[in-house]
């Protein structure tokens, strides 16, 4: 069999549906591969593009999503594709390709050290020096990239070992269980509940799956504790829950935090300290810590847990539920969801181009529970994260990790490649929007009819609102920007601009209602950043 075809052979075995990429010369002969396989092909306009493509893919089922680029500058176009799928823990697989190992007559064209430029940023990086080795080396990617916590592996495929004929077979994947939970760890921790005055739980990243969306609600419940979500933790509990207190938003004092400093004893889920530093919520170091996870937590000098339940995350909370014997009340919670719930939907004033928080309640106003949103980087990710009311597992997709902009119209393209029934709303600045507008033209090609709403402020807002918080002058982040219903239309989608008067749930709707490619211009007015974010939050007192 020829090396390619065997690499494609053993990649349909560990399910593989999608690969999102780039082609190259050092790897027509894997793209002659996948021509004759049924995995679909993706070919975007930019790698990094592909590999954001992969990591939303992961994220939102659970497998590895899967890249390819060529050698060089293909691979080295990868890189901030492959961190943010590290960092925010979502299984992925990219591969490159890369000069032949034997007879290069081409010296050091194009040449990089790219696993060694690789190893650093994944869990594991490995180039294939024979064909035999494709199987084997497949089969551990995967393992890697599954384990908790997920993340990225790299895989080099030289150009002359894919050409290769070789005698090795397609190796069968295995099923792996994670282990249920100690039963005396988990009485410990019950006893620990039970002792506490007013134990919360902290929902993250790690949470985020449908089986233990299920069990932590019941667990709410039944126990009456709440719970908060982290930015990537959002939906794991729906927000009309009773018992959520919503979601953190900067990574400094919030409305939840009249919650958290009133907690005696943190319960963190799927917790990692690359998405919210404990220091937010444990500054004092006067936080009793239980972890509940599916691997040992990385200790930090603000979290360091009392008692750790290792093993099935589902599993342990339904254990822990069962040695709690009664269910309490917590007023300071209660008092928390309604204040923080007030202050979360209060009507913001009318005004022409539209304040962050209306545009938040439009977009929740004509999305349903199952819908999905995928959030680029920029200020409004912060408004979006503290103000849109979440209901689904994995239904706010956001990279508070790397938190890099230009993957929230790849992380859309994704969703809705993954979801056509559900409505699909990436949401971008105009500077994240631009780092990867090319893509448009793939989602028209393959038509994915995503629609992109470009909050425009021209300028780089996030950054604009820090150097004023920091007293500086006024200097280098504003710019000029295309007219984007113009520039969508170029590529063959729709283009709408949000014009003074105009109801912006009503042209949401519109944009739906098209079933193409659109993308929506809205101005949007910053001028609230400031006032909530660095004085409103700097000085707010919780009333209870």
């Amino acid at each position: 069999m020829k090396a390619s075809d065997l690499f494609v052979a053993q990649l349909k075995e560990e399910g593989v549906e999608y690969i999102f990429g780039l082609p190259g010369e050092e790897n027509l002969d894997l793209l002659e591969s996948l021509r004759n396989s049924n995995i679909k092909l993706i070919v975007t306009r930019h790698e990094q593009a592909a590999a954001f493509m992969a990591a939303a893919y992961g994220r939102l089922t659970g497998k590895p999503g899967v890249c390819f680029s060529t050698l060089g500058p293909g691979a080295t176009n990868l890189v901030t594709g492959v961190a943010q799928a590290q960092l925010t823990g979502a299984p992925f697989i990219s591969i490159s390709g890369q000069k032949a190992l034997i007879d290069n007559w081409q010296g050091r064209f194009q040449l990089v050290d790219v696993v060694r430029m690789m190893e650093p940023l994944c869990k594991k990086a490995v180039s294939i020096t024979d064909p035999g080795m494709i199987p084997t080396v497949i089969r551990n990617a995967f393992k890697h990239a599954e384990a908790e916590r997920p993340g990225a592996v790299h895989i080099e495929l030289p150009e002359d070992v894919a050409e290769e004929e070789t005698d090795a077979v397609v190796q069968k994947k295995s099923e792996i269980k994670i282990p249920f939970p100690d039963p005396e760890i988990v009485k410990k921790a019950a006893a620990l509940i039970c002792e506490a005055k007013n134990p919360l739980i902290i929902v993250s990243s790690g949470a985020n799956r449908k089986a233990i969306a299920k069990e932590l609600e019941d667990f709410a419940r039944s126990t009456g504790i709440y719970l908060v979500h982290t930015q990537m933790g959002k939906g794991v509990v729906p927000d009309d829950c009773v018992y959520s207190l919503f979601a953190t938003g900067i990574h400094a004092r919030d409305y939840v935090n009249c919650g958290i400093e009133g907690a005696d004893l943190i319960i963190t889920v799927g917790y990692d300290i690359v998405e919210y530093p404990p220091y937010l919520w444990n500054r004092e170091l006067d936080k009793q810590i239980i972890n509940i996870d599916f691997v040992e937590s990385v200790p930090d000098r603000y979290f360091n847990p009392e008692i750790e339940i290792i093993g099935n995350i589902a599993s342990s909370i339904r254990e822990l539920a069962a040695n709690i014997p009664e269910k309490r009340e917590f007023p300071i919670f209660e008092h928390t969801r309604l204040f923080i719930d007030e202050k979360i939907s209060a009507p913001a004033r009318k005004s022409y181009p539209p304040l962050p928080q209306t545009v938040v309640m439009n977009v929740r106003k004509v999305l349903g529970r199952e819908d999905i949103i995928t959030l680029d980087n920029g200020i409004y990710k912060l408004w979006f994260s503290r103000l849109y009311k979440t209901y689904t597992p994995n239904t706010v997709l956001l990279d508070n990790a790397l938190a890099t902009m230009g993957a929230g119209l790849a992380s859309g393209i994704a969703a809705k490649l993954l979801h056509p029934e559900r409505r699909v709303l990436a949401i971008c600045g105009d500077g994240g929007f631009m780092m990867n507008c090319q893509e448009l033209e793939t989602a028209v090609r393959y038509g994915i009819h995503v629609v992109v709403l470009i909050l425009n402020d021209n300028a780089f807002g996030f950054i604009k609102w820090k150097q004023k918080k920091m007293h500086f002058e006024d200097f280098a982040l504003d710019y000029g920007n295309p007219d984007f219903s113009l520039f969508a239309e170029s590529f063959g989608a729709a283009g709408i601009k949000v014009k003074e008067g105009d109801d912006l749930a009503e042209v949401l709707e519109k944009a739906f209602s098209l079933n193409k490619v659109t993308v929506i211009e809205c101005p949007i007015d910053y001028s609230v950043n400031y006032e909530t974010f660095s004085i409103e939050l700097s000085n707010f007192t919780c009333k209870f």
